[in-house]
C-alpha cells in the first residue's frame, strides 16, 4: 500500500469492508471521474482504470471514431463487455463512462461486485466542464448544452441509484476524493450486499465411475483454482480458451489458479466456428505436450462451445486422455455443449463429424460470465433451452412463455432455466451415454439447423449455431405438422414463442440465402443420424413429446424444403 494509506487508518478499513469489491464512480461527462478516480484510488491503495480508455485501446481508435463509424448501439455492447470484463478482474477504482449505468444489466452487474459511488454536478458546472472538449459524441449537436440538459433529465434518475452520492463542486479533486473517503468510511456498514452469499445449484450426471456435477453459479471463474485442486490435488492444467475469452476471464481464472498453487498453461485458440478443424486440433495437441502436461494432469475449457469441444477432444487424444473441466462461458454451452461428453470438430462435409464421447469431470457454468455475452449470442443460447421443453417437457415451455423475459434479463429465472436444461440433458446422458437410443432426441431441429450452418460455411456473421436451432425447431414442428403428427397451431406456437424472443424461425431469414432444397437435403445426408442412406428426424407428436422418425422419405423433405423457401 501507499505511504498516505498507512497514514490513514480509515482507508484500510474501507478496503477490508469492501471484501475485494470494487468502487465504481458513475456520473454524467465532466463530473471529474477519472481525475478524482485516480486521487481516491491513490488514498486507498488501489489501482486505477477508465472504462472509457480500455476501450478505446481494444478498439484501437477513440470513442467519438467509434461512434461515428459504428454508431452508439455498438459502443454501448462493447462497452458493456468492458465493464464486465474489468468487474469480475480484480479490485480496483473503476471510472465509467457517462452511459454505462444506463443499462440495467451494468448496474446489475456493479452491484454484485462492487460499490457505486454518484459523482453529481449541476448543469452549469458541467457546461463549463466540457463546453471547450471536442471529444464528446453526444455532444455534437446544434445545441450542446441543450442536450446536456436533456441527457442530465434522463439519466439523474437512474444515477440516484447508486450507492452513494457526492457532489462534485469546482474546486481540488483532492476535496471530492477525500469526500468519498468519508462517506465510505461512515456508509459501508449499510450496505448489507458487501459480503453476499453464494447462490449455486448443483446437478449430478449420473454416470457410476464416471459421474461429475454441473455445478451452476455467479463467480465460479474466480474460485475454480479451490475446486479444482479438490478434485485433483497436485496437478497442473493446459487451459484452452480464445481470444476474446482471453481478455474477459482468463486473468481471473489464472489468479485462482495461482492462489491455490496450480501450475497452468494458456493455449489460445481464434474466436470463431472456424477453429474447430484439424489444423486447430494439431495444435492444440501439440501445445499441451509442449507445456509439459502429464497424463495426470488436466485440460480446462475455459469459452463457448467452440472452445469446449475442441479441447475436449484434445483431451479425449492426448496421452491416450487427460482429465477435463468444462467451464462454459456462453450460455448455449452453460445449458448444451458443456454436458454429456460430446466432442468434435468439424469437417468440410458436415459438422461435428470427427470427434469422441468423453465425460468431463466436472463443470462449472458461471453465469455472470454470460454478461459479457452479445444480446444475439444470449439469444442463440436461448434457443437450446426452448429445445429442452419441446423433447419432453410442455410444463418447461410453457413456464418460459411467461419467464422468458426474466431468463433475459439475467435474473433468478436464468439460473432456474439453466439448472432445468441441464437435469433434463443430465437424465438423458444417464440414460444413452454414447447416442445408441433416445439420446438422439437432443438432436431436435438439429438436423435442419447443422445443414444450415454446412451450407453457410460456418460464417457467423451469417448464421450462429443458436439461430440454426431456433430455425431447426420451427421447421421441426412445421414439418411434424405437414405428416400429420402434430397440429398446426402446435407449430405456430413453437415459431411464435421463438419470434417474441427475438429468434429467427425460418430458413429466408437467413442473410443472403441462395441454397435450394435438393442442396440443403444433399447436407442433411451427412447428419450423424443417417442409417444405411436413410433420413433420421426427431419429430414431434405435440409440444413434448419428441420421436425418433427413422427412414423418412427424402421425396417428402424436399417438398417440405421447397415449401420452407417458399415462406
Amino acid at each position: 500500500m501507499h505511504a498516505n494509506v498507512e497514514a490513514d487508518p480509515r482507508a484500510t478499513d474501507i478496503v477490508r469492508r469492501l471484501g475485494g469489491r470494487s468502487i465504481v464512480l458513475v456520473g454524467m461527462m465532466g463530473s471529474g471521474k477519472t481525475s478524482v478516480g485516480r486521487k481516491l484510488a491513490q488514498r486507498l491503495g488501489l489501482d486505477f482504470v477508465d472504462a472509457d480508455h480500455e476501450i478505446e485501446a481494444a478498439a484501437g481508435m477513440t470513442i467519438a471514431e467509434i461512434f461515428a463509424k459504428h454508431g452508439e448501439t455498438y459502443f454501448r455492447d462493447g462497452e458493456r463487455r468492458v465493464m464486465a470484463r474489468l468487474l469480475a478482474e480484480k479490485q480496483r477504482v473503476l471510472a465509467t463512462g457517462g452511459g454505462a449505468f444506463m443499462l440495467a444489466q451494468t448496474r446489475d452487474n456493479i452491484a454484485r461486485h462492487g460499490v457505486s459511488v454518484w459523482l453529481k454536478a449541476d448543469a452549469d458546472v458541467l457546461a463549463r466542464r466540457v463546453r471547450k472538449r471536442t471529444n464528446r459524441p453526444l455532444l455534437h449537436s446544434v445545441d450542446p448544452e441543450e442536450t446536456l440538459r436533456r441527457l442530465i433529465d434522463e439519466r439523474y434518475p437512474i444515477y440516484a441509484e447508486a450507492d452513494f452520492t457526492v457532489i462534485s463542486h469546482d474546486g481540488p479533486h483532492e476535496i471530492a476524493a477525500e469526500t468519498i473517503v468519508t462517506t465510505l468510511a461512515s456508509g459501508l456498514s449499510g450496505i448489507s450486499r458487501i459480503t453476499p452469499q453464494s447462490h449455486t445449484a448443483t446437478v449430478r450426471v449420473a454416470l457410476d465411475a464416471r459421474a461429475y456435477d454441473i455445478v451452476i453459479g455467479n463467480d465460479l471463474i474466480s474460485t475454480a483454482g479451490e475446486r479444482i485442486a479438490a478434485l485433483f490435488p497436485q496437478s497442473a492444467c493446459a487451459i484452452v480458451t480464445d481470444d476474446n475469452l482471453a481478455r474477459e476471464h482468463l486473468p481471473a481464472l489464472e489468479k485462482s489458479l495461482d492462489e491455490r498453487g496450480i501450475r497452468h498453461a494458456r493455449i489460445v485458440i481464434p474466436a470463431g466456428e472456424a477453429s474447430k478443424c484439424w489444423d486447430m486440433f494439431a495444435r492444440v495437441c501439440d501445445d499441451i505436450i509442449a507445456a509439459k502436461m502429464e497424463r495426470r494432469d488436466l485440460v480446462v475449457a475455459l469459452g463457448g462451445g467452440v472452445v469446449g469441444d475442441l479441447a475436449g477432444f484434445a483431451a479425449a487424444t492426448v496421452r491416450r486422455g487427460m482429465p477435463f473441466v468444462q467451464i462454459p462461458t456462453s450460455l448455449l454451452a452453460q445449458v448444451d455443449s458443456s454436458v454429456g461428453g460430446k466432442t468434435a470438430i468439424n469437417s468440410e462435409h458436415g459438422k461435428n463429424l470427427i470427434g469422441a464421447f468423453y465425460q468431463p469431470s466436472l463443470v462449472l457454468a458461471d453465469t455472470q460470465a454470460l454478461a459479457t455475452l452479445s444480446p444475439r449470442e444470449f439469444r442463440a443460447g436461448y434457443a437450446e433451452i426452448v429445445k429442452y421443453g419441446l423433447i419432453d417437457d410442455e410444463p418447461f415451455f410453457a413456464w418460459l412463455e411467461q419467464n422468458w423475459r426474466g431468463v433475459f434479463a439475467r435474473g433468478p429465472e436464468l439460473t432456474e432455466a439453466i439448472r432445468k436444461s441441464c437435469a433434463s440433458k443430465a437424465a438423458v446422458v444417464a440414460r444413452d451415454e454414447t447416442e445408441q437410443g433416445d439420446r438422439a432426441l437432443l438432436n431436435f431441429g438439429h438436423t435442419f439447423g447443422h445443414a444450415l450452418e454446412t451450407l453457410t460455411h460456418y460464417d457467423s456473421k451469417r448464421l450462429v449455431h443458436g439461430e440454426g436451432v431456433a430455425i431447426g425447431l420451427a421447421c421441426a414442428m412445421r414439418f411434424s405438422a405437414r405428416l400429420g403428427h402434430t397440429s398446426l397451431a402446435e407449430a405456430e406456437r413453437v415459431e411464435n414463442h421463438l419470434r417474441d424472443s427475438g429468434l429467427p424461425g425460418t430458413i429466408r431469414s437467413i442473410e443472403g440465402w441462395n441454397a435450394g432444397a435438393d442442396e440443403i437435403l444433399e447436407a442433411m445426408y451427412q447428419d450423424k443420424k443417417v442409417q444405411r442412406g436413410a433420413l433420421t428426424f426427431i419429430l414431434a407428436r405435440g409440444i413434448g413429446r419428441s420421436f425418433i422418425a427413422r427412414g423418412v422419405d427424402a421425396g417428402l423433405v424436399r417438398e417440405f424444403l421447397a415449401e420452407e423457401l417458399a415462406r
